[in-house]
């Protein structure tokens, strides 16, 4: 998989631990050159808005990917306009990265649900790969994926990584209650919440 690019998005609402934990095992996994993080303005299939603005999100990436040479925060979908659809955001890559193989990084969860995407098989077909990240009690029939999108059983590398038991909706919650919360991020991301009362 040398010379791969890997895309991972998300709202990053914040960015913790468990999201390095995953961008760096399927760096090594797939052997990709760099990962790059999209913070996502507005998450389609998110049920509620992001807490904290975009531009806020995009900084504290930035806080948590600084010490990694191998990330870079991406502004694919920050710098044009909605719906965010991941189909986009490779199509904005592709357009600034000609001749560039990305491949996606993703739970095993959004693979289960990969059907409900937008334009889920020409998603697909716009990956060279899709890291695929397994989850304890998450289970893909990939006869009925397959069933559902040809072609995508070829393109999936599933890895295992170390599991944190935390998700940044429960972040969220404790710093809003005041409850400890440092230590589930980067440093620099919980200095620019406390700095700025992000999520109080």
């Amino acid at each position: 998989m040398a010379g791969l690019i890997g895309v991972f998005g998300g709202s990053f609402d914040p960015p913790h631990l468990g999201h390095l934990i995953l961008a760096d095992e399927g760096r090594w996994m797939l052997g990709l050159d760099r990962v790059l993080w999209v913070a996502t303005a507005d998450p389609p299939l998110k049920g509620a808005p992001p807490r904290a603005s975009v531009e806020q999100r995009a900084a504290m990436v930035e806080a948590a990917i600084r010490s990694d040479s191998a990330f870079e925060l991406s502004r694919a979908d920050i710098d044009r306009p909605p719906p965010h659809y991941a189909l986009g955001t490779l199509a904005w890559l592709a357009e600034r990265m000609p001749k560039t193989e990305f491949a996606y990084l993703m739970g095993a969860d959004s693979l289960r649900d990969l059907p409900a995407w937008h334009a889920p098989d020409r998603f697909v077909a716009a990956c060279s790969a899709l890291g695929v990240m397994r989850r304890p009690g998450v289970e893909v029939d990939m006869d009925q994926l397959s069933a559902a999108l040809p072609g995508v059983a070829e393109k999936v590398r599933f890895f295992n990584a170390p599991v944190v038991g935390f998700s940044a909706m429960e972040i969220r919650r404790r710093i809003g209650a005041g409850e400890p919360f440092r230590h589930l991020v980067p440093a620099g991301v919980a200095e620019m919440i406390l700095q700025q009362g992000i999520y109080r």
